[in-house]
């Protein structure tokens, strides 16, 4: 098959082109800066001769945004928004103009959008939308804001022809150099992967296979459309993921980290304390209620296998160079 991907040069873009590379597919990114085969040239805003990969290819999973690992500056929160939509938009504009339109349409979101909470999870049917929650900072609401208007953009995009379904993916964790889980397993050797600002902020996450699988599941089912949660149906406190983490490299202590240490500690990564303290318990309804099964449904294993592969550096956890095939009709498995 024929799948884009725009923005495909990120961590998850990496992860999924190595994956449906490695399967046979015929995977074209689109980026801003092509350095290899099979990349295109793209603006993410403006219909210009990218559209032609558009046309008659099978699938897009449109990864293309502007990095939250930054500070939250007004600018920044801007950039972050006007890139999602107009991405979005754009590749909408493509699939509605191309002769062949592409069976199935992917658009990456975020678990971002619901609330932060302790008391219960959040599914696609009860889950609590964010924005309006007490004692958190103001701009936490326009991350939820974004993250809005990143799935409408999606939803109005006039594409008859073609399924669409919004990611709404919790941390993809995996051991490429730069990702979320390389950040977080380097702080932990450094004896800083204690629990901030107390640990009770829940974690989302999905191991990094499970993720091309669940893709894979949403693929081939035809009858599934709208949000879907991507993430692990055990997520877990702060201060117990890190802990699991630390036992998975041989590391005894974490020291704990306040709220301001972890404003400082932000600061000097360049990133923002909001991918620390906001609590994102999120729980793939659809993805159970639909039969996915999870390789890694409980963090201690997945953080034991990822550790491992670090050690190797394989990031795509074989032992012997090649990689489990993706988008086959078995690998999501049903019930």
């Amino acid at each position: 098959m024929k799948i884009v991907i725009p923005g495909g040069t990120g961590q998850v873009g990496t992860i999924l082109n190595r994956a449906l590379s490695a399967a046979g597919h015929d995977v074209v990114v689109l980026t801003r800066r092509p350095t290899r085969d099979r990349e295109v040239r793209w603006d993410g805003e403006t219909l210009d001769q990218w559209t032609s990969v558009i046309d008659g290819s099978d699938i897009v999973i449109n990864l293309a945004g502007r990095s939250v690992s930054c500070r939250y500056t007004p600018a920044n929160l801007q950039a972050m928004m006007d890139s999602r939509v107009r991405s979005t938009r754009v590749v909408g504009e493509a699939i509605a103009r191309a002769a062949r339109p592409p069976r199935v349409w992917l658009q990456m979101s975020t678990a971002t959008l619901y609330a932060h909470r302790y008391d219960a999870p959040n599914d696609e049917a009860t889950g609590v939308i964010g924005g309006d929650e007490p004692g958190v900072p103001d701009y936490w609401a326009y991350s939820v804001e974004i993250a809005k208007a990143w799935e409408r953009a999606q939803e109005e995009a006039g594409t008859p022809h073609t399924r669409k379904v919004a990611l709404r993916s919790a941390m993809v964790m995996s051991p490429d150099r730069g990702g979320v889980f390389d950040v977080l397993l380097g702080l932990a050797r450094l004896g800083l992967g204690g629990p901030v600002a107390g640990g009770a902020q829940y974690v989302s996450w999905i191991h990094d296979r499970d993720f091309v699988r669940a893709v894979d599941f949403l693929v081939d089912r035809e009858d599934l459309h709208g949000p879907v949660n991507l993430a692990a149906p055990e997520p877990l406190p702060q201060r117990a993921f890190m802990r699991a983490l630390r036992s998975a490299w041989g590391v005894p202590v974490g020291l704990p980290a306040t709220k301001w240490m972890a404003e400082i500690g932000a600061f000097a990564l360049r990133s923002d304390t909001e991918l620390l303290l906001k609590s994102r318990r999120v729980v793939p309804g659809r993805l159970l209620d639909e039969g996915f099964t999870f390789e890694y449904d409980r963090w201690p294993a997945a953080a034991e296998d990822l550790a491992q592969r670090v050690r190797l550096r394989r990031p795509d956890g074989s032992r012997s160079g090649t990689v489990r095939p993706a988008l086959s009709r078995s690998s999501g498995g049903r019930a």
